[in-house]
């Protein structure tokens, strides 16, 4: 299993910022892997609302459709799957003095004979975190009205 939390701070209200995350299909936006995420379903976006996501991982892609698991106030989590590996995306958003912090944890298990890959591709996955936080940052601080 592979663990990746990173943080970031935005200048953006808990609440506009919940609102756009929940909508996976924005991880195009945010996610520098995501190649392409789209609904896989029809309706308001509620608990098992779905997407599937196209990413892009060691030039080579891979889909793994999303579930939303978990809408909180303040808390979202995506639970995304294949036969390969099974990802979750568990992001805690937090408002104090108009300041907002995403705590983001992605966890990845992976399946069957993938996952004696675990050690070589924790430090890629370390980087696409590292990543994620600037363009994370640069979209939801653009969403400040």
């Amino acid at each position: 299993m592979v663990d990746v939390h990173r943080t970031i701070t935005v200048r953006t209200s808990a609440q506009t910022v919940v609102e756009y995350l929940r909508d996976f299909a924005h991880a195009e936006e945010w996610d520098p892997g995501t190649v392409s995420c789209t609904r896989a379903d029809t309706g308001p976006i509620v608990v098992g609302a779905r997407w599937r996501n196209v990413s892009e991982f060691r030039g080579k892609k891979t889909e793994l459709t999303y579930r939303l698991d978990r809408l909180e106030p303040g808390r979202i989590v995506f639970v995304g799957s294949n036969k390969t590996a099974t990802s979750t995306e568990d992001l805690t958003v937090t408002e104090k003095d108009g300041t907002t912090t995403i705590s983001y944890h992605a966890t990845i298990e992976f399946h069957g004979l993938a996952k004696l890959a675990d050690p070589f591709l924790r430090r890629e996955f370390e980087k696409m975190g590292d990543d994620l936080v600037p363009t994370m940052t640069e979209v939801l601080e653009g969403l400040r009205t």
